[in-house]
């Protein structure tokens, strides 16, 4: 098979990422340029500030990406970019810079969703991956439960009502004052906690549907602080952040495996910024093979938001011929 190469974009968000596929599966380089440290001091993501920075950004990267690669712009076969969902300014800087990337070059744009691409890290990583399989894209913007019946053919079997998992995670950090991101902060804290110390709700778990919901969650544990707090009874940080992981983990474990039962799949993907979480990992792969199912995730680094799973995206779309015109417009959900 004669190579491919993707040049994949990815400006959703506070990540500038511009990365180099081979052929779907192998990563030549995968640049990513984190704004945390910018937006750290604010508690979250300032649009405006993140727009500006990829702005100031988007050429060093893309540069840096060619050069590890060992390629030129001319090399590659199609631009693969994010056009939504995700913060508008964001996407319409890594778009317009792939517009002009594939214009000037006579190159096919292929316009990528977001969740589509955390679905497709899985395939940089893991060729028995085989459709159809239910993913679990569980991010700081996402909860969404998704049927894969085939490259570019998703069904949508859920999404949050309110905020999603990592939105929680990221909430109840600032709360408590440790910090954003949240996710990280809270699992380091969770392992040293038990995690059945305090029973938090489970809103939704067992509900018909495989929607979700964590705003009550959220609710309950704010209330929980506060309670403590009036009592002046001293606040075990290790419990608390084990016992709200717990039960963040249960109500996204327990909705996966009853849509794979349900759709009779066999194979599960994990995808997004929360799929790093161990405690997650390890507990979906567990109660999974009880059900004679098998879990796949991207390794940790390919969780967060990247490139190298955009270009991946790119390449299946376009071995399909599902390309964009360069009408291709940002969405924001």
């Amino acid at each position: 098979m004669k190579e491919k190469l993707i040049l994949g974009i990815e400006t959703s968000c506070d990540e500038t990422s511009v990365a180099i596929v081979k052929n779907g599966k192998e990563i030549l380089s995968n640049i990513v340029a984190s704004q945390i440290n910018i937006h750290r001091e604010y508690g979250g993501v300032v649009p405006e500030i993140a727009s500006r920075k990829h702005m100031e950004s988007f050429l060093f990267i893309l540069k840096e990406a060619l050069d590890k690669a060992g390629i030129s712009l001319e090399d590659t076969n199609g631009i693969a970019v994010v056009n939504g969902p995700g913060l508008k300014g964001s996407l319409l800087v890594g778009l317009s810079f792939a517009k002009a990337i594939a214009f000037a070059l006579n190159k096919p744009i292929i316009g990528v969703n977001h969740i589509e691409g955390h679905i497709y890290a899985n395939f940089l990583e893991h060729s028995n991956l085989k459709t159809p399989f239910i993913s679990l894209i569980v991010s700081g913007g996402h909860t969404s439960l998704i049927l894969v019946t085939d490259i570019g053919r998703y069904q949508v079997l859920g999404n949050t009502r309110d905020d999603a998992a990592g939105e929680v995670l990221d909430k109840i950090s600032n709360f408590l004052g440790l910090g954003y991101p949240g996710g990280p902060i809270i699992e380091k804290l969770a392992v040293k906690g038990n995690q059945n110390a305090i029973n938090f709700p489970r809103p939704l778990m067992k509900s018909p549907n495989f929607e979700f919901s964590f705003s009550g969650l959220k609710t309950a544990v704010i209330y929980f602080i506060k309670e403590q707090k009036n009592k002046n009874v001293s606040l075990n940080l290790d419990d608390l952040c084990a016992s709200f992981q717990q039960a963040v983990v249960d109500i996204l474990v327990y909705k996966t495996i009853s849509a794979a039962v349900k759709y009779n799949v066999r194979q599960i993907a994990l995808g997004g910024g929360v799929a790093a979480n161990q405690k997650l990992r390890d507990e979906l792969k567990e109660k999974a093979f009880k059900k004679d199912l098998e879990v796949f995730s991207p390794p940790k680094e390919l969780c967060t938001d990247n490139a190298g799973m955009i270009g991946a995206a790119g390449y299946y779309k376009l071995m399909r011929g599902m390309v964009d015109s360069y009408d291709l417009e940002v969405y924001t959900e």
